[in-house]
């Protein structure tokens, strides 16, 4: 190893210790007012939040008469527009959670804690709090002096407000999570009417609570020991990983700006040390010293420090997104010819194929054929051999429909108690005990390959029909 080697080596190893030693994670003994500046990740902040108002009004959305989207569990049914999900398909929620957890790696490996700092319910439902605390107690020197003031009508009137507006944005958070487990419209009408169940009245008070807490006293807390995300972070997080960092290599050493000093008398970085970067931070963390476990990477610290570079005249960026390797000029790949982005994207197109051909495969109708065991078969006083089988047919749509059953795959095959159709009960299964004979000469073998099906038409006169294969069984030769 040469001495540029070594002498450069030694620098890594000084900046990784320095920076070990200057982080530093809140343990609650203290509470954080985060400062709020305006930019353009503030914007694209609030406006992945707003999507959360799926949430609050999804329920509310009707389809064919009923909720478009129900998670029925009393009734085991998944209710999504057209399509009613029953536990036999259940397979394709392999599918879909594969695709999210791959989805989140893909997207932690790209640009790390993306769903931390912009789309997580906690980050969005403590920012929403945040901002009410702001509205009632002002901005953070002012929120800290109120803390530390005595108890008067000022102190009590604001607080109790706050929290007043915090309770009804945690039930409304709860209501809306019992609501797409419950039709909307009748879950109202219960609560209203105090009628409502001892599961949904417990499931609400729970949620409503948990949010509560999480999100106005919590607060990072959350994101720092209950999250399991925090953890995991680390081994999806890479030197390839484009995340907000600080450029020391520009930034370094800090320096305030003297009043007078022209921009090329400066022997400092670009850093003046202002340390707005940690006031805006939720999470108290300094970004300068490198990634750390409390930082969501919500690039507010961005904002903040453009602000700043503006203000005394550098070019913007000193904190930006950026990964170490091309921060440090060893990475000079396209992201799209990185192997492990084309891996992810390879599981991801096979997770929505599946989930894909899954939906398009569902029928409305699904019938199974089970043989009668005892007897295998009967022979009837006209030479004719008969079987025994108990069709069970599946509707999954929302009403009821009548089911036509038929049998093939025979000469002269009679279907003895099917003459009239059977009504399939929505979202359940009806059974049906029927019988199939054959003139015992048409029969070429112990056991003979049939075909049964069921078809039926919805309220709408679209035709659905199911085809299931079984066999017809009758005396040896």
């Amino acid at each position: 190893m040469s001495d540029n080697q070594q002498i450069q080596r030694d620098k890594e190893v000084d900046a990784l210790y320095a920076e070990a030693v200057h982080w530093h994670v809140n343990t609650g003994d203290e509470t954080i007012h985060a400062k709020r500046v305006g930019g353009k990740w503030r914007t694209f902040k609030w406006l992945t939040s707003s999507l959360w108002l799926i949430y609050f009004l999804g329920p509310y959305l009707r389809w064919d008469g009923r909720q478009a989207v129900l998670f029925d569990i009393p009734n085991r049914q998944f209710h999504l527009f057209g399509v009613t999900i029953l536990p036999q398909d259940f397979w394709m929620l392999s599918l879909l959670l594969l695709f999210f957890a791959i989805l989140l790696a893909v997207v932690t490996a790209i640009a790390g804690r993306v769903w931390c700092g912009f789309f997580c319910f906690q980050t969005v439902w403590t920012d929403l709090y945040t901002w009410i605390e702001e509205k009632f107690e002002g901005a953070p020197a002012k929120r800290r002096k109120l803390e530390q003031a005595p108890w008067n009508f000022e102190k009590i009137y604001k607080k109790g407000a706050k929290h007043l507006l915090w309770l009804i944005i945690a039930l409304f958070t709860g209501i809306a999570f019992v609501s797409w487990f419950v039709d909307a419209r009748q879950f109202w009408s219960d609560l209203i009417s105090f009628n409502i169940g001892t599961t949904a009245l417990t499931t609400l008070a729970l949620f409503t609570a948990g949010t509560y807490v999480l999100a106005g006293f919590l607060r990072e807390q959350a994101c720092f020991w209950l999250c399991p995300y925090a953890r995991i972070q680390g081994v999806m997080v890479d030197s390839s990983t484009a995340v907000p960092t600080y450029d020391f290599h520009r930034g370094e050493p800090r320096g305030r700006v003297k009043k007078g000093q022209q921009q090329g008398e400066r022997k400092n970085g670009d850093c003046v040390d202002c340390n707005q970067c940690v006031a805006v931070c939720p999470t108290g963390v300094d970004i300068r010293h490198g990634q750390q476990e409390g930082c969501i990477m919500c690039a507010l610290c961005i904002d903040a420090c453009d602000i700043v570079m503006e203000k005394v005249g550098h070019p913007t960026g000193l904190i930006r997104y950026e990964s170490l390797d091309t921060l440090n000029g060893n990475e000079r790949r396209p992201l799209l010819k990185r192997p492990r982005i084309w891996v992810y994207s390879a599981v991801l197109a096979f997770s929505l194929a599946g989930i894909a051909y899954g939906l398009s495969a569902l029928d409305a109708i699904e019938i199974k054929v089970i043989h009668a065991r005892q007897p295998l078969f009967v022979m009837q006083s006209d030479g004719s051999i008969q079987n025994g089988y108990t069709i069970k047919v599946l509707n999954k749509t929302n009403r009821d429909m009548e089911v036509t059953l038929n049998a093939s795959g025979l000469d002269g095959l009679q279907l003895v108690g099917a003459d009239k159709p059977i009504v399939a009960r929505h979202g359940k299964v009806t059974p049906k005990s029927i019988f199939v004979r054959v003139p015992r000469e048409n029969i070429g073998a112990e056991s003979v390959p049939i075909q049964f099906s069921g078809s039926g038409h919805d309220n709408h006169g679209q035709h659905f029909e199911s085809v299931r294969q079984s066999v017809f069984i009758g005396p040896s030769k």
